[in-house]
């Protein structure tokens, strides 16, 4: 058997080319607002992905970039301003604050109905208790459409998630609850991960750790989504899945790059554009 690789750009370009049609036949362009504090070469080039992404749609993009030492109050009065903006859709900032900053002093800050991440408290409620929020974290979401693009069924299977984050972790075990799988979520605390990996239908690794799962130890015909980027030695990126080793014993994969990281940014862009229209009926 050698699997079937799941291809997130292109289906990630699918999904712009259609949110694209929809903004040109509005008046108002949708707008997102994107926040960065600190020098992070990794997020500054992420910021400039999404920035410029939005312009290619056709949305109206404001870059905030803030120093290193940004005070909180300082980054406090950014989000409040922002907040206060009418014209601004989406406000999104980008992670990881530097180290004076706890971003939980700010993510509940993000009104829940410009929170295109979908990181505050009220958003990640709604999600966990089984309810629509306004928006959904960006890369579980892409994870839950990749799957569906595919026509790879949920319900009933056992899914394994390895990572607890409240980013990645966390939301596509509720959003796979949701779809009626069976949930198993790992993490660095679990003992015996590769028990678990060997009985995995499906498994979602989202670690940062090169080869938590290899093909030894997954089971024939398993679906293998990969959330790691991790850049190596040689400057190549990989991700927590030995591609390798699996892709002969597995019968879907995701590859880094190219897998689940352009489905972020496409869901960002979606996440945006429903919280314009949300705003735009609230006004009506």
């Amino acid at each position: 058997m050698t699997a079937k690789i799941i291809d997130g750009k292109k289906t990630a370009q699918k999904i712009l080319d259609e949110l694209k049609k929809k903004v040109e036949k509005l008046e108002v362009k949708p707008s997102l607002a994107v926040i960065i504090v600190g020098e992070n070469p990794a997020s500054k080039i992420y910021v400039k992905n999404k920035v410029k992404k939005a312009s290619e749609i056709g949305f109206n993009s404001v870059l905030k970039e803030l120093k290193e030492d940004t005070t909180k109050e300082e980054l406090l009065s950014v989000l409040k301003k922002l907040n206060n903006d009418k014209n601004i859709n989406g406000i999104l900032l980008q992670l990881p604050l530097p180290k004076h900053l706890n971003k939980e002093d700010f993510l509940d800050e993000i009104l829940p109905i410009k929170d295109v991440d979908g990181f505050n408290t009220h958003n990640a409620g709604k999600l966990f208790k089984g309810e629509i929020p306004y928006a959904i974290p960006c890369t579980p979401k892409g994870i839950i459409t990749l799957l569906k693009e595919e026509k790879i069924p949920l319900e009933g299977k056992a899914v394994l998630v390895i990572g607890r984050s409240n980013i990645v972790g966390k939301p596509i075990a509720a959003l796979l609850l949701k779809e009626n799988a069976t949930v198993i979520q790992a993490h660095s605390k679990t003992k015996n991960l590769s028990e678990l990996t060997k009985l995995a239908d499906i498994i979602v690794s989202a670690t940062g750790n090169p080869n938590t799962v290899i093909g030894e130890n997954i089971k024939e015909g398993a679906i293998l989504i990969d959330v790691g980027i991790i850049r190596g030695e040689d400057a190549k990126l990989r991700g927590d899945i030995d591609f390798n080793s699996c892709v002969e014993k597995a019968s879907y994969i995701t590859p880094v790059p190219g897998g689940v990281g352009p489905m972020t940014i496409a869901n960002l862009m979606i996440n945006t554009y429903d919280l314009f229209k949300l705003q735009q009926e609230a006004k009506e």
